[in-house]
């Protein structure tokens, strides 16, 4: 048979099995065609001012009533949009399934709307003649339990994100946008946001302002409420669900108050007129670290004043959240910044927007003491020991990860030790580390990475409008502080794989990370969140029912068979506690033996031997050398 033949033969017999896929007497379909029919936005001013009013008193069943009206220039088609893209969330979350009861009259008579069936956050109208305005009705229905999404609203307390509360016009940059918003709250109630308002009773009429800085304005409303001034810009505004919670000594607010000075002076300007911390204590309404330009969001459980000997707890929260005022509010990466709440935003800059900004976050907790330094240094040794001990970047760079928030919205993972997470934060903060330690030896100890803040987010002292920036920006500016091919080793760092995690940075500033038999204070406080956690030994995470909540891939508890969909039962013949597991891993590190655990997978139990000899180890950072090395100095208030 010749080559020829044989190639017609295959031929043949690919165009019949292509054939017979199509039944007979059918043809194949063709797809329709996809037509856009939502103008795009444009920078131009919006014809008239949207008024919102939003009934927020309904917090037994945790419903929004709002009445949004807007004008319109003429009659025609016309597309109004639900914010799906959402600032600070980098993906699109938007929960427009809460979005509910949506009527839409002009003139008094109801316009029929048609949901895009592609964009599924965009309602078609067909404006009719004479309408000058629309006059919609709907409201935003709160989760009432944590597997709806996050509670936003109980008896004594209520979260207000306006991007939740209202539809736009599409067509128009939002900035472009002018409305004014009103919103009543219980009686006795107060209620703080970076939009001035005039109260009258239990309603807030706030400044008619455009509807960028509206969806980047939130409310934080309560029963129990303090308020502390941190500065002569910026305030702490604390809700509570008890006024108990609200007991903070002068001392912790002072520490606050040095969380502002020591931010000012490391960014060398201020990018608001005035900054409201919103703080909510709370097991109730559900937890939040969401930045805003002259506000943030931030949701910790009760006790961050009255358990603050305990252990740092949730601190670390407002230094990273105020540190998005300077990193991701009025710096942005270009190709994060968007003119609407509809083009889909891109995260290729995550690295600098949130990874500085988790670095920016540790350094002022520190500086400030709001957390001390040793468990700072406690802390960075946790998130060094993370990546230390996954193997993931074995196939997945740091830069793949900023998709992350698309990809998975975060839901939870079941190996995020192998398929990676939102890494750009932490495995972001080591890179930034290992800069500054650069940045100090090549320029024998003249700079650092303080110098980059102030060249970087410095600028435009009270402009807070919004800067964008590329990669080549964030390597230009590094460059002109410490020349160095800065472009090619951030380029390497953020896409190499096969490589051991970034923990050179710390032995470079002064410290190193190792390994002890002992946990450190700080880890011990972790672990009353966490459950026992044998990460860096077993290779595994329990919690205080037994249920495996982490097992780290290739780790000795992987190797024999354990996954993180069981409850341990028993340990070495014995009923599961904390201790016991941690007492059968200081036993084994003396015995040939491997530990043996008895694991309930639904109705099945098995048997698991671990033959893991190497004894505890928990991660801290050790002092090389003498004296005060880098990090000491970049830790040091100034």
């Amino acid at each position: 048979m010749t080559a020829k033949l044989v190639v017609a033969l295959l031929l043949a017999s690919s165009a019949a099995i292509a054939t017979a896929q199509v039944p007979p007497g059918n043809t194949a379909p063709r797809p329709v065609p996809f037509v856009d029919t939502i103008p795009e936005a444009q920078d131009t001013p919006y014809p008239g001012t949207i008024t919102l009013d939003i009934d927020a008193t309904d917090t037994e069943r945790g419903i929004f009533r709002a009445k949004e009206t807007i004008p319109v220039a003429k009659a025609g088609p016309m597309a109004l949009l639900y914010p799906k893209w959402l600032p600070g969330a980098h993906s699109p979350r938007g929960e427009i399934e809460k979005f509910a009861g949506l009527v839409i009259r002009g003139n008094g008579r109801v316009i029929p709307w048609t949901r895009d069936p592609v964009d599924v956050f965009a309602f078609h109208i067909d404006v009719p003649q004479g309408v000058r305005k629309l006059d919609l009705e709907f409201q935003f229905i709160s989760a009432t339990k944590p597997d709806q999404g996050r509670i936003v609203m109980t008896p004594t307390m209520a979260s207000v994100q306006f991007n939740s509360m209202s539809l736009y016009p599409a067509g128009y940059y939002t900035r472009q946008i002018p409305i004014a918003a009103t919103v009543t709250y219980p009686a006795g109630w107060t209620a703080v946001s970076a939009i001035p308002a005039k109260v009258s009773g239990a309603t807030y009429r706030y400044d008619t302002t455009n509807y960028e800085i509206l969806v980047d304005s939130p409310v934080l409303a309560g029963r129990y409420y303090r308020e502390w001034p941190l500065s002569p810009k910026v305030d702490l505004n604390v809700f509570a669900d008890t006024p108990a919670q609200l007991a903070a000594t002068p001392a912790q607010i002072d520490a606050h108050k040095r969380l502002v000075e020591q931010s000012a002076k490391t960014f060398g300007a201020q990018h608001y007129d005035h900054y409201e911390f919103l703080l909510s204590i709370t097991d109730k309404l559900g937890g939040i670290g969401l930045e805003h330009h002259r506000s943030s969001e931030n949701g910790v459980k009760p006790g961050y004043f009255t358990d603050w000997n305990d252990g740092p707890g949730s601190r670390n929260l407002l230094p990273h959240e105020f540190t998005h005022s300077w990193d991701g509010k009025f710096r942005r990466g270009a190709d994060l910044w968007t003119p609407d709440y509809r083009t889909p935003m891109r995260n290729s800059l995550l690295w600098v927007y949130e990874g500085q900004t988790q670095f920016w976050g540790y350094v002022l907790q520190a500086r400030s003491g709001l957390v001390s330094k040793q468990d700072t240094l406690d802390a960075y040794a946790a998130i060094a020991a993370i990546y230390d001990a996954a193997p993931a970047r074995q196939w997945r760079d740091l830069l793949d990860t900023t998709n992350d928030p698309i990809i998975s919205a975060r839901r939870p993972k079941g190996w995020t030790s192998w398929q990676r997470s939102e890494d750009y934060y932490n495995e972001g903060l080591m890179i930034w580390m290992e800069v500054d330690a650069m940045l100090r030896q090549k320029s024998g100890g003249t700079k650092s990475i303080d110098d980059f803040a102030r060249a970087f987010f410095g600028i435009r002292d009270g402009d807070w409008g919004e800067v964008t920036y590329t990669f080549d920006d964030v390597a230009k500016t590094l460059n002109a502080i410490q020349p160095y091919d800065w472009a090619g080793f951030l380029q390497q760092r953020i896409t190499e794989t096969g490589k051991p995690a970034p923990v050179n940075g710390f032995a470079m500033n002064g410290y190193k990370l190792a390994y002890t038999p002992e946990p450190t204070p700080f880890f011990k406080n972790q672990e009353k969140s966490v459950g026992t956690n044998l990460n860096y030994s077993l290779g595994l995470t329990a919690n205080k029912d037994g249920d495996v909540t982490t097992v780290i891939w290739d780790s000795p508890a992987f190797k024999a068979g354990l996954d993180n969909a069981v409850t341990i039962a028993a340990i070495n013949g014995e009923a599961f506690s904390g201790d016991r597991l941690k007492a059968a891993v200081l036993a084994a590190a003396t015995s040939k033996e491997p530990i043996r655990l008895l694991v309930k997978s639904n109705d099945r139990f098995r048997d698991i031997a671990i033959d893991y000899h190497g004894g505890p180890r928990y991660p801290r950072l050790e002092k090389v050398g003498t004296g005060d090395g880098g990090l000491d100095r970049l830790l040091a208030p100034r």
